[in-house]
């Protein structure tokens, strides 16, 4: 009997790459990692400085530089180069390059015999997984954007700051666009079982007014904080990233908000958007499709509209 190994490759070995690899490493997630990148040198760099941790970890994970060519036998492929946005720029502003990189990158990796499950990470993240669900032709459940995940970990932040409990006893997400148009169903929000909005009325004294739109418009702004502070951000989204990973690798079953294909979900066909989705070694296995407002499936719809107009431009 041969038992598989699990193995990752790693494509873009910048800050974002190189910090999902370290994540993957020193929680020992996976048995190898494969760090991929158009600058071989700086690839090989990140290898021999991730072996260099093995010895004060608990598990050795074996890390090793690849070419696209290598990719047949990975379980999965998380695509992170991409064009930055520079400044005054949004992440739609990049679309066309990334689209070019994305196409530069998938197609020899499916010439290569991969059939695993791609996690794009690129922005604009929704787009650029609908691109690469497009170009691979794999079935929709192996091609997943890390969408509103980053966000809903910010979302849930604010919320747990008004109320002062820990950021896992919240449960919200955010949804729609990984970018400036996401929504947040608030009627769907709760703590420890108990709905946010019945929280704020019973609690006026604790948590005075809350402007549930200012935490939304925090949620949407936060990586743009990060960026204007230390030029990018790369912790928060190898985190994301990880533990999307951690629930396919391990057969989770866990819900966390995704950019997955929509086929009739909310009313949505033919568009990736950020929605609560399970996650299994098949992939996105399924969406939950949560009941909203009107209002709120009107302000979902307006940001899905958003993707659908911009992921026409490179279709």
């Amino acid at each position: 009997m041969i038992i598989k190994k699990s193995k990752i490759a790693v494509i873009g070995c910048g800050l974002v790459g190189s910090s999902i690899a370290f994540s993957l490493v020193t929680q020992g997630v996976c048995d190898e990692i494969l760090m991929i990148d158009i600058n071989e040198e700086k690839a090989l760099g990140e290898v021999l400085d991730l072996r260099d941790t093995i010895k004060y970890l608990d598990r050795n994970v074996k890390v090793t530089t690849g070419t696209y060519a290598d990719c047949k036998e990975v379980d999965i492929i998380v695509i992170t180069a991409g064009a930055p946005p520079k400044a005054g720029q949004t992440r739609l502003d990049t679309l066309e390059i990334s689209a070019k990189i994305t196409k530069s990158i998938v197609e020899p990796v499916m010439a290569s015999g991969f059939d695993g499950i791609f996690i794009v990470v690129s922005n604009p993240v929704d787009m650029i997984a609908h691109f690469v669900h497009q170009l691979s032709g794999l079935p929709k459940n192996q091609v997943i954007g890390t969408g509103t995940a980053l966000d809903t970990a910010r979302l849930q932040n604010f919320i747990a700051e008004v109320v002062n409990v820990d950021p896992r006893s919240v449960y919200a997400y955010s949804m729609g666009e990984h970018g400036d148009s996401q929504m947040v169903p608030w009627s769907t929000v709760t703590i420890a079982g108990k709905h946010f909005n019945d929280i704020i009325q019973d609690n006026r004294e604790l948590v005075g007014d809350v402007n549930l739109d200012e935490i939304v418009r925090k949620t949407t702004r936060e990586g743009w904080e990060i960026y204007n502070r230390k030029g990018t951000t790369y912790y928060g989204i190898a985190s994301a990233c990880v533990g999307i990973i951690k629930a396919i690798l391990y057969d989770e079953n866990r819900i966390i908000p995704v950019s997955t294909l929509l086929e009739g979900e909310y009313g949505e066909s033919g568009v990736f958007a950020g929605v609560p989705t399970i996650l299994n070694r098949t992939g996105a296995a399924d969406v939950l499709e949560i009941h909203m407002t009107e209002e709120e499936l009107t302000n979902f719809k307006t940001s899905v509209q958003l993707i659908r107009e911009y992921s026409s431009r490179i279709m």
